[in-house]
């Protein structure tokens, strides 16, 4: 069940083929009008009025002859492209919370629930053994142990890291610099095809973009969006895999790094982010996982399946935030029985929903829905 109608869907698909349209102009444009197919049908003088720049409003108006969004949604269909808008119920939710989400995010394959545990795994396309290893190291734990690996398909540690994954038998999602109907670099077409049997292509580039080297540090914000955290494997200071960790930090995502030799430009990138205290240095996957609270993730996971929140563990949820509450304050808040409450946030803390952060005292994890559907 999505919450938009492929009617609206497909405007939101047109305004993607035109330059200049962003987060924020969308923004502007579905506030001001209320619809995407209402904004598609405004003459300059409006697009105007909503806020639009007068290069936006040339772009548009001389944009749309050229497009028809029924037209753009049966190419979706014969290239087996899903899209979603961000106002879509499978539009990932943790890349809704970052400031530059793309409006549309084009997806093959599939994308689970489960997938919103995920870390991105990058690095450099010139990796060393020692690189490749760290990367075939970590990318295979996480995968056994439930989190899905997210990285970029590139020439290097991004293939490594995709490959390892599927090889443990786990999920992985790759962000592309193209269109989705295409594969860069061509000699990885192969290895696009397994990670859309086990998880996802996705991206926010229409049907046909060409990649182009000012795509790839864009595509890596949703890369780090999607993801809790992101891994430095390799990478000199202004690769793209530090683009990614810089981006990480402006969205409040966990940066990790594998520390490598000081003489080696290819480590120069990581041991900068350990030196300065952006990133955490790591030496197994175990410290990732318990940075992230995911120890138990494949346990968590299996819970959180077959036993979906309840009104009591919703009621709780709500009472919950990031700040550290102590279970009696909780109890008076939410109006349930101490011995409900209890039980209930043994359960959630189970999950991974939250967190005991002191004595009797509990914080909501980050990636919860609070939400309870009774369906």
């Amino acid at each position: 069940m999505t919450g938009i109608s492929e009617d609206e869907l497909k405007y939101w698909v047109a305004f993607s083929r035109i330059p200049r349209i962003g987060a924020v102009r969308a923004g502007r444009l579905e506030s001001h009008f209320g619809s995407m197919a209402a904004a598609w049908r405004a003459g300059a003088s409006e697009l105007r009025a909503a806020g639009l720049d007068q290069g936006t409003v040339t772009s548009v108006v001389s944009g749309r002859p050229a497009i028809d969004p029924d037209a753009e949604m049966e190419r979706l269909r014969r290239a087996g492209v899903k899209v979603y808008c961000w106002n879509d119920d499978a539009y990932p939710r943790r890349l809704k919370e970052i400031d530059d989400r793309p409006p549309v995010l084009y997806v093959r394959g599939t994308l689970l629930p489960g997938d919103e545990w995920s870390v991105a795994v990058v690095g450099t396309r010139r990796a060393t053994p020692y690189g490749r290893q760290a990367a075939e190291h970590f990318a295979g734990d996480l995968a056994r142990q439930g989190i899905t690996v997210v990285s970029g398909l590139a020439r290097g540690i991004d293939a490594v890291a995709h490959r390892a994954a599927l090889s443990a038998g786990g999920r992985t999602v790759a962000v592309m610099a193209c269109g989705l109907d295409l594969v860069y670099p061509p000699e990885h077409a192969k290895l696009a095809q397994e990670i859309m049997a086990r998880g996802a292509l996705v991206g926010d580039y229409a049907l046909g973009t060409q990649p182009r080297s000012e795509h790839f540090p864009r595509r890596n914000r949703i890369l780090s969006g999607v993801s809790l955290g992101v891994l430095v494997v390799e990478g000199d200071e202004n690769s793209g895999a530090l683009i990614t960790a810089r981006q990480a930090l402006d969205q409040n995502r966990e940066v990790f790094a594998v520390p490598g030799p000081i003489y080696a430009p290819g480590h120069r990138g990581a041991n900068k982010l350990i030196r300065e205290g952006e990133a955490k240095l790591v030496t197994k996957t175990e410290d990732i996982l318990e940075e992230l609270n995911l120890t138990m993730a494949t346990q968590q996971l299996e819970l959180r399946e077959v036993a979906p929140a309840d009104e009591t563990e919703a009621a709780l949820l709500k009472v919950l935030s990031s700040q550290p509450i102590h279970i009696d304050e909780v109890q008076r808040a939410s109006g349930l029985s101490i011995a409900a409450v209890s039980g209930a946030l043994a359960l959630l803390e189970l999950k991974g929903m939250v967190r005991q952060v002191g004595p009797m005292s509990y914080v909501r994890a980050r990636d919860v829905v609070v939400s309870y559907n009774t369906s």
